[in-house]
């Protein structure tokens, strides 16, 4: 079995579809999987994979330069693919260079599959562009039905996806490495570093962007604060967001992006893990955090609401209701039987979501994806000569 990817995000720009792709990546290389990717990113030679990434040209993108919008040579990649020979194609996004992997697709007559991993559509009122919300729907419904299957990684998002007629749809969700997210890493020097004072720690990690409805964290803050509850907030990411945040919260501790030990030293140390954010697919950071032994303070909205179990892992709160998401915060923090309760609980929701279990299933969904499309081809003949 050989894969062609077509992947718009990869290290060096850390967020959660770059590790996915990681993690992917890691996998079939032990496994022996043969693999081609082509990404506007060019991953550093510490992984040993990154000779399989071809990097295509790229803009940066306006709104966040560290992304990249690939432009792809498709001359040059159907070459490079003709010699390879995929058995199939994986797309990560619906752009220029995902569009190339589905032209590649159809015209070699290859399985296609595509990963719905970003809401995009969700986006465009964080930037007053709310307009433009079922413009962008509308794209999307056409770019992702010409897959033979799309992979979805939230039940929530599954539904959504149904009710606006997307088609060939599969839940796939993600995995952690439980070796790095583990209590294990509970570091007593890290948490003096974090909260000098000794107060309990309120974390956040993943980018510093308006979707991620950080000002909803704001407000969270402050109604804390007008309480004079003690609590030391630390924020472990980057982005666009930062010198406006640290502007606002002045006492807030911002640590940029972390990988590897010390971000698994910060999520341990830690005592307690809140994410407001209403425009999720999934949510890999709650299972870091609880993987790592913290509970989760969400919102009942999007991915997060299916990795959160009421009164378990975690609570949910409503959406934008900073009231409701300071009052869990106090309710944790000020019972240590419950926290405690509520630890053990989340490590134990998060051991379901190991990297071999979701890596095994996606290698699943490709054999069967690749051997169901003789019936999958002749079904679409039909339906053609029909209509």
């Amino acid at each position: 079995m050989k894969i062609a990817i077509f992947a718009d995000s990869l290290p060096p720009n850390l967020d959660g579809v770059s590790r996915t792709y990681l993690n992917i990546f890691n996998y079939f290389e032990r496994e022996g999987i043969p693999f081609k990717v082509f990404s506007p990113f060019k991953p550093p030679e510490e992984f040993t994979w990154a000779n399989s990434v071809h990097q295509v040209p790229s803009l940066p993108f306006y709104l966040y330069p560290k992304y990249k919008i690939g432009l792809p040579d498709k001359q040059e990649i159907f070459r490079m693919l003709d010699e390879f020979k995929p058995d199939l194609v994986h797309v990560s996004s619906p752009t220029f260079l995902g569009q190339a992997g589905l032209e590649y697709s159809k015209k070699n007559n290859i399985p296609s599959l595509a990963v719905f991993h970003t809401d995009f559509a969700s986006y465009f009122k964080y930037y007053g562009f709310a307009v433009f919300e079922n413009v962008c729907w509308k794209f999307l419904l056409k770019f992702y039905n010409q897959f033979d299957r799309v992979l979805v990684p939230s039940r929530d998002l599954l539904k959504k996806l149904n009710k606006r007629k997307f088609k060939n749809l599969e839940l796939w969700q993600r995995g952690i490495d439980l070796r790095l997210f583990n209590p294990a890493f509970r570091n007593d020097a890290m948490r003096k570093l974090l909260s000098p004072a000794g107060y309990p720690i309120l974390l956040f990690v993943g980018r510093l962007v308006k979707e991620k409805d950080l000002a909803d964290l704001v407000e969270v803050n402050r109604v804390l604060d007008s309480d004079n509850f003690e609590y030391q907030m630390v924020f472990a990411g980057d982005g666009p967001m930062r010198s406006e945040l640290a502007h606002q919260l002045p006492r807030a501790r911002f640590l940029g992006y972390l990988k590897g030990k010390d971000l698994s030293q910060v999520y341990a140390s830690s005592d307690l893990f809140i994410f407001p954010s209403t425009t999720e697919t999934f949510g890999n950071v709650i299972l870091e955090a609880n993987a790592s032994g913290l509970p989760v303070i969400g919102v009942k909205k999007g991915g997060v609401k299916n990795l959160i179990e009421y009164g378990q892992n975690g609570f949910l709160a409503t959406p934008h209701s900073a009231r409701e998401m300071a009052s869990f915060v106090r309710l944790i923090l000020k019972n240590p039987g419950l926290q405690a309760m509520m630890r053990q609980k989340a490590i134990h929701f998060a051991s379901q979501f190991s990297l071999q279990t979701i890596n095994e299933k996606l290698i699943g969904i490709y054999s069967k994806l690749i051997s169901d499309i003789p019936t999958i081809r002749a079904q679409q003949s039909e339906y053609f000569f029909k209509s």
